[in-house]
């Protein structure tokens, strides 16, 4: 059986600690170092996973980037300091896995994915949702014809809280529900829209050089994404509303998928019927309720599973590779230009 994989973990907060659980809990990995600037982050790691001695804690890159053994990275920190760091650990000919955005300018992902395939490493990024059983399964529906002739689809992903510091609601909940519908459709938006509001982050976020948030963190944004085929995605994101939803539909003529992550019963399903004219009325037919089954697994743990894979075996990354992350970057900028021209559609 070949060596476990050297890794480090740099980001031990929300998402971080995930990443330690998992990657501490393979058999083909050995956490080796977890970087924070926090010391109390570290403390805590350390204590919640009753870290061994010779995992190193540190609060500087730096002090591991040349750690001997080390062979990839998890990369969990705030999104304006992925460039910087993902170029240096490709630098170290080190494989990565970032967490969503890969990067909030597109050139840089574009940058950073044709760095990481001239030197042949991996560089992939958590599309967590595209390892959802759930959503693998929606894929099959959708694309299998069973809701008929498609005519629109909508998401809402509230919440109260967490607020982000470094990226408004767009950045933070979006990506998650764009690259479900792209998958569902098996296809990109040409056009956009958005409509952001702001009130907990009123001034310019501090070296936002991209200059996406001039007004400030938008707490409620509402977009729209029109695909090619006509098809339209209408999203509600918000981190500053109780109301915990996370729910995404595809509409056809035959009918509904929906997926709803907090029907834990139920979180597929296919809800049937269509309108049949009769004289001058329209009458609800065929009206049925299908529980899609869904396999049992950890959406992180198979992105982790299928990142060691790939460092091992130098296989393609279709699922999270950096095409993607850059594709889902270029809407993500295209709507925050959006929010700030007022709503005024962008073209991509």
């Amino acid at each position: 059986m070949s060596q476990p994989i050297g890794i480090a973990i740099l980001g031990a907060g929300r998402w971080g600690v995930h990443l330690i659980r998992n990657f501490l809990n393979h058999p083909q990995a050995r956490v080796m170092a977890v970087v924070d600037p926090h010391q109390e982050r570290l403390t805590s790691a350390r204590s919640q996973f009753n870290l061994d001695e010779s995992v190193i804690l540190t609060t500087n890159w730096q002090d591991i980037k040349q750690l001997p053994g080390l062979e990839a990275v998890a990369v969990a920190t705030p999104a304006a300091t992925h460039y910087a760091l993902i170029s240096d650990a490709l630098d170290q000919n080190y494989h990565v896995l970032a967490e969503k955005p890969l990067t909030l300018d597109p050139a840089e992902c574009q940058e950073l994915s044709q760095r990481a395939q001239q030197r042949q490493l991996q560089l992939l990024v958590d599309h967590t949702y595209l390892f959802h059983p759930a959503v693998i399964a929606g894929t099959e529906v959708v694309q299998g014809g069973r809701l008929g002739e498609l005519r629109y689809g909508y998401a809402t992903r509230t919440h109260l809280g967490p607020v982000r510091p470094d990226v408004d609601a767009l950045w933070d909940l979006a990506i998650h529900d764009i690259a479900i519908f792209n998958t569902w459709l098996g296809e990109s938006p040409i056009q956009v829209q958005g409509t952001g509001r702001v009130w907990l982050q009123p001034t310019p976020v501090v070296g936002d050089d991209s200059k996406l948030f001039p007004q400030g963190l938008s707490d409620l944004v509402m977009a729209t994404l029109t695909y090619p085929s006509g098809f339209q995605a209408f999203i509600h994101l918000c981190w500053f509303n109780p109301d915990k939803q996370r729910r995404l539909a595809v509409v056809g003529d035959q009918g509904t998928l929906i997926f709803d992550e907090m029907s834990q019963d139920a979180p597929l399903v296919i809800q049937g019927g269509y309108l049949e004219p009769e004289g001058d009325r329209w009458i609800p037919t065929a009206q049925n309720r299908e529980v899609v089954r869904l396999e049992k697994a950890e959406p992180l743990g198979r992105v982790c599973d299928r990142f060691l894979e790939l460092v091992r075996h130098q296989g393609p990354a279709d699922e999270f590779s950096g095409a993607i992350a850059t594709e889902l970057t270029t809407i993500l900028s295209a709507l925050s230009h959006s929010i700030q021209q007022g709503g005024l559609p962008v073209q991509l």
